[in-house]
């Protein structure tokens, strides 16, 4: 049997790409500019319980796990290849995800992910900047991972409550 090319197919591709590319670019030059402009430590405003302060961080997300930045730049990496592989290759076994909320979470993990990995392989450790007193500092790409996760949790729980649905149909 031969498989068609659906178009409707495709723009999700491009999605996935046009969103991961975005999330870099918005992430590095974010970056760069914090670094350029504020030593670190040092804040460019606060508001409240909100400040932009420029903080290293040599852990996870949300400043999780401190001092492993080797260890998680081999887990970002770990992850990237999962993400290209499902994006090229098994995205036909997961049909929950082959949609275009889909796609653009799976964009936003992918480019949250990029764009932490390019600071802890140029630099080893990750420019935070985004700064609540009652939360740690966090990034662009580290806010795109978290809604990127969130999507995923939603894209699912919706699959599963269509395929209930389909299921009390059948009976």
């Amino acid at each position: 049997m031969r498989k068609v090319n659906h178009p409707r197919g495709k723009w999700r591709s491009v999605v996935f790409f046009l969103i991961g590319l975005l999330i870099v670019v918005a992430d590095q030059l974010s970056k760069a500019w914090i670094r350029t402009n504020l030593s670190e430590g040092q804040s460019l405003f606060e508001l409240g319980f909100f400040r932009i302060t420029h903080i290293h961080n040599t852990g996870a997300a949300f400043g999780l796990f401190q001092g492993q930045s080797f260890a998680l730049t081999i887990i970002a990496i770990v992850a990237i290849t999962i993400i290209l592989v499902y994006a090229f290759i098994s995205y036909r076994y997961f049909p929950w995800l082959d949609s275009l909320l889909g796609k653009l979470a799976l964009g936003l993990v992918f480019g949250g992910t990029v764009g932490n990995l390019i600071d802890r392989l140029r630099l080893g450790y990750v420019t935070d900047f985004i700064d609540f007193d009652y939360w740690p500092a966090f990034n662009v790409a580290d806010s795109a991972v978290t809604i990127g996760i969130i999507l995923f949790a939603y894209t699912l729980l919706r699959s599963a409550q269509a395929e209930k649905h389909r299921d009390e149909q059948n009976i």
